[in-house]
């Protein structure tokens, strides 16, 4: 056996006690993408093999959350992908324009950028006051500074290309307070997104949505868990209803011929049949 195949086996031994002692399941994660955060992770604490890492994280729940953060925290930034919040305003919008009322789903939603871009988004057309959006991770440590929408103001101001690229209405930096060099989201966008704690592994549907973001999420996921998870997403959503993913990620519509269609591929966006 190589250090190749020694290092396989020890990632798997702790996936398996990280499912065994703490119920977190990473079995359908690609494997590629988790060596390389473990082996960082490796880095940052000075140990130099996995084997070494699995009685810690038995024993010190600390160093254990210390990884999940390591292993589950996506890169994320405001209104990533322009193109596709450009589709999302011209072609999505007018149709959300016809409910009464728009719930959406931010799955995966990291440290919040997302789903505050599409709450400026909802607020520049008008319809905020009639939305609700849901922003879930895994994440705790992400989800609190989600919850506070404190952000770095050179962080804002490099979104701001993108803001417009993206079709933004106004100027970027009007939606925060600033604060020395902190931006902080303004209290009226965030009395209309929750945060909160979901595991697209193990948790259900927790209600009937008429749009769905999952972007940048499924290139970590297997294929398998990618079929599971866009059938939770299909429980979730309305008729009519919209499934968003990032752009190198796709759902094989071939296996969802009576239930999901292509709206818009550029954009990777889905729509759910009426039936």
């Amino acid at each position: 056996m190589n250090a190749r195949d020694i290092v396989n086996v020890e990632v798997e031994v702790l996936l398996s006690a990280i499912r065994e002692r703490y119920g977190w399941d990473f079995y359908y994660y690609k494997r590629a993408s988790l060596k390389r955060r473990i082996a960082t992770f490796l880095h940052e604490n000075n140990l130099k093999h996995v084997s070494e890492l699995i009685p810690l994280i038995m024993w010190d729940k600390e160093i254990f959350e210390h990884l999940i953060h390591s292993l589950s925290v996506p890169v994320t930034e405001m209104y990533r992908d322009p193109s596709f919040f450009n589709a999302l305003r011209n072609e999505v919008v007018p149709i959300l324009k016809t409910y009464p009322f728009i719930k959406v789903w931010h799955a995966g939603c990291a440290s919040g950028e997302e789903a505050y871009s599409m709450a400026i988004l909802l607020q520049e057309e008008g319809l905020l006051p009639r939305s609700r959006l849901y922003a879930t991770d895994i994440n705790d440590d992400g989800l609190k500074k989600a919850e506070q929408g404190v952000y770095q103001l050179d962080d804002i101001k490099e979104y701001q290309n993108n803001y417009h690229k993206s079709g933004g209405k106004g100027d970027l930096l009007d939606y925060f307070r600033i604060s020395s060099n902190k931006a902080i989201i303004n209290t009226s966008l965030k009395h209309n997104v929750r945060f909160s704690n979901h595991n697209l592994i193990r948790d259900s549907s927790f209600g009937t949505m008429n749009i769905i973001f999952c972007r940048n999420v499924y290139i970590y996921f297997e294929p398998e868990l990618q079929d599971r998870v866009t059938q939770l997403f299909l429980d979730s959503l309305a008729p009519g209803g919209f499934i968003c993913l990032g752009s190198k990620e796709s759902i094989h519509i071939e296996n969802y011929p009576h239930e999901l269609e292509v709206f818009n591929e550029r954009a990777r966006i889905y729509r759910k049949l009426y039936q």
